[in-house]
């Protein structure tokens, strides 16, 4: 299938801008670079009921303080006061860049589509904290939510996770970490998830330049995050490569045809589906990484990620 027009005349009109690349800036100018796309392509003035930031505490084993993971909680506007399904939600941006402000409107459009709560995870940031930091955070952070669900108001028995691209990676670990260790999710969604590290499929090469995401990209956040090449191997670095994909949770998987990581996000969903967990698996042929970013340009932007959070609300209601 082609290359949609909408999104290669989107990409021709920023190929036709001289700008530095990604792996050629600090990662800070990298950080502000993304969040000015996004604050121009990503969802205007989506209503929802209640958005609120906290902070999640986490206890430290050593001497020290202990640590706060800031989060952000989004609540639908016709919700009473009776406990609701939640969607954790882990940012995309390669474990480099991203954070709450720039997924604030996809986090938003997703509430206000789904119906149900969506609390954002602000994890720790590559190349200052390394793997396992983001892990640990997303983990952590899991962990809490469910245990203090109630004062939340969210049901602990109807809890899913979810990201896009690196965040789609971690949602991924975490329900296989949540599987052997608790707490029990009922749904991931993963979103142009990033499965592996180091691996080579057709996708990688065949749209290595000139797709929204580069080959060249991916490798320098993968050298951010995970310098030591050992370290990419563990599945808690490349969740594909883990041995048991039984007994995880329902999946919903989001893809681009034209998107490098494509096949290894294929790939997730066809060892989850093989391992007997059901999954549904949305590919859209003719569109590039992430195009739900590209709010204000692509029409099936909205109706993608709004596909996915019925998807996400109808396993959390019937859970």
């Amino acid at each position: 299938m082609p290359l949609d027009p909408l999104v290669k005349a989107f990409l021709d009109q920023a190929a036709a801008i001289p700008r530095p690349k990604p792996w050629q800036m600090p990662p800070s100018v990298a950080r502000a670079s993304f969040a000015g796309m996004m604050g121009l392509v990503g969802p205007q003035n989506v209503a929802v009921g209640k958005v609120e930031n906290f902070s999640i505490p986490v206890g430290t084993a050593g001497p020290g303080p202990a640590r706060e993971i800031p989060a952000r909680a989004y609540a639908p506007v016709a919700v009473g006061g009776e406990p609701r399904p939640a969607l954790i939600f882990f940012h995309g941006g390669g474990f480099v860049v991203g954070g709450l402000d720039t997924h604030d409107g996809l986090c938003r459009l997703i509430c206000a589509e789904g119906n149900f709560r969506v609390i954002a995870i602000d994890y720790r940031l590559a190349p200052e904290h390394p793997f396992p930091a983001a892990i640990d955070d997303a983990f952590a952070a899991t962990q809490w939510i469910a245990a203090n669900a109630t004062q939340l108001g969210v049901d602990p028995g109807r809890i899913a996770v979810g990201g896009d691209s690196a965040g789609g990676m971690l949602a991924a670990i975490v329900a296989q970490v949540a599987r052997d260790k608790g707490p029990k999710l009922a749904f991931q969604l993963l979103m142009f998830p990033n499965t592996q590290m180091d691996g080579e499929t057709r996708s990688l090469n065949e749209y290595a330049v000139g797709y929204f995401l580069e080959r060249h990209t991916i490798e320098w956040f993968n050298s951010q995050y995970a310098p030591k090449e050992a370290d990419r191997a563990l599945s808690l670095v490349s969740p594909l490569r883990t041995k048991d994909f039984s007994r995880l949770p329902p999946a919903y998987v989001l893809l681009g045809g034209y998107d490098p990581l494509h096949d290894e996000g294929l790939a997730y969903a066809e060892k989850l589906r093989g391992a007997g967990v059901p999954v549904t698996i949305a590919d859209y042929r003719d569109m590039v990484h992430c195009f739900i970013y590209l709010q204000t340009v692509l029409p099936q932007a909205h109706t993608a990620l709004a596909e996915a959070a019925h998807a996400v609300s109808a396993a959390l209601e019937s859970a």
